[in-house]
């Protein structure tokens, strides 16, 4: 546990008690702050309560007249399209609201300032990608030698970890709803994986969204900057953060070839390739690394090289660590293999530009898709379509999707369990019955987790069977 400090005595509230929630109260509590809390969900604010923890009305008049700092969950809206109740009380009340994120960089730091080697930060932000990619830097410095720990979106909450080690390495997976409302942002090295249109509601359109992941850049000013430069909202932000086209604080990545006398990690035609003042300093040839299949991988491939080179490693340790990475349950995940046929779960494939990813990396696709469809249509599906041999399609807007498809083959099959079926019925040696969804799960699971873990259980009942 990270203990919280600057609180010592004060009220801190704390709003949603799920995995980071609760961390977060435990964290406040350990640094000396007397902790209140409150979730709509009796069973959560019980289990809190089980811990010792006071439960507070937070809508109630006068509830924030004692109270320092209101402390939220990520999922909580507290800007678009609306604050939740308690936040707009705290706001109307002036009391400061953070997240668990940002009560973490302010707690990092006086007590490591004994170490020769203090620990760094690595955050990680982006539409897609940023999973794998912090999974990847982890694993590759794991596989190093070095102490390093996972947190944030992915992992255990931030709060929850370890104190690090001398020398240690924290790695985070930071959404848009974290670095939106962290009032502290300080990593040692920063990563923004690309943009795309997502969670476009919570932050007002595209400019929002952009802005609330360029807050990771803009607020503590991090010391090295990786910044993938596919998109134009990259281009301006490694534009923004450079000094100039020699410096050597912005490292561009990018799926194709890059020029210049700055820094750079690319990826094309398979093979990454490190720059550094206008020659080539390494080079890996990754189409037979099995975890990382797909431009969209070698992307990641790319950041994390591009991040692990900022700490200080070696292509050859760098190297080594992606070959030996199996990737992340949900991505691109490779389940099976029968009769010539291969079945993958992208279940994390939750927008159109990550389905297309996927749709990009396999040829003969077998393809389960739908659920709850976002903002913006499946146009941009488009380019990946012609990989397609036949969609099937679930999910409560199963027909609404299957129109969106144009010329594809797409069978209305409703639920996981038949869309498997028929495909693996259908499916001929060279084929791929790939989940991509394209959308959210919501409309007949919990998460994405449950949906891929529906997809695995229903190949291996279908291949038993």
């Amino acid at each position: 546990m990270i203990p919280v400090t600057g609180f010592d005595g004060a009220v801190v509230a704390v709003l949603g008690l799920g995995r980071s929630g609760l961390a977060a109260a435990r964290a406040l509590r350990a640094g000396g702050a007397q902790v209140v809390v409150w979730d709509d969900t009796t069973s959560a604010r019980e289990r809190a309560e089980a811990e010792g923890f006071e439960a507070r009305v937070l809508t109630r008049d006068g509830a924030f007249d004692d109270i320092s700092c209101l402390v939220t969950s990520p999922g909580i809206p507290h800007l678009y399209p609306a604050p939740n109740p308690v936040i707009a009380k705290a706001l109307q009340a002036g009391v400061p609201v953070d997240n668990d994120i940002g009560l973490f960089f302010r707690s990092l730091g006086a007590e490591f300032d004994s170490y020769d080697q203090p620990p760094r930060v690595v955050a990680v932000t982006g539409s897609n990608g940023k999973s794998t990619t912090s999974a990847l830097i982890d694993h590759i410095l794991t596989q190093a030698g070095k102490h390093s720990q996972l947190a944030g979106n992915i992992g255990r909450g931030v709060l929850d970890i370890d104190p690090p080690k001398e020398g240690g390495v924290v790695v985070l997976e930071l959404s848009s709803y974290q670095t939106e409302l962290a009032r502290s942002l300080t990593p040692d090295v920063a990563v923004f994986t690309n943009l795309s249109p997502d969670h476009l509601d919570r932050h007002n359109g595209m400019g929002g969204y952009f802005a609330a992941k360029r807050r990771l850049f803009a607020e503590g000013g991090p010391d090295r900057c990786v910044i993938g430069v596919d998109e134009t909202e990259g281009l301006f932000l490694a534009g923004q953060l450079s000094e100039g086209r020699s410096d050597d604080r912005v490292i561009r990545i990018a799926t194709s070839k890059l020029t210049g006398p700055g820094w750079y990690v690319f990826a094309r035609k398979g093979f990454l390739a490190e720059w550094r003042k206008g020659r080539q300093v390494a080079s890996v040839d990754l189409r037979e690394v099995a975890g990382l299949p797909g431009a969209h991988n070698h992307q990641n491939a790319c950041a994390a090289w591009a991040a692990c080179r900022s700490l200080g490693l070696g292509p050859r340790e760098i190297e080594a660590g992606l070959r030996s990475f199996a990737g992340l349950p949900h991505r691109s995940q490779r389940i099976a293999e029968a009769g010539g046929v291969h079945y993958v779960n992208d279940s994390k494939a939750t927008n159109v530009d990550s389905a297309l990813k996927a749709l990009q990396a396999f040829k003969n696709i077998r393809w389960i898709c739908g659920g709850l469809m976002k903002e913006g249509g499946l146009d941009g599906l488009t380019p990946g379509l012609d990989n397609v041999r036949k969609a099937y399609v679930i999910g409560r807007e199963a027909e609404t999707f299957a129109l969106g498809l144009g010329q594809v083959e797409a069978e209305i099959c409703g639920d996981m369990a038949r869309a498997v079926a028929q495909a693996v019925s259908e499916a001929e040696p060279g084929d791929v019955v790939l989940l991509a969804p394209a959308a959210a799960s919501f409309d007949q699971f919990d998460n994405f987790e449950k949906r891929g873990e529906a997809f695995i259980a229903a190949v291996e009942a279908s291949l038993a069977g």
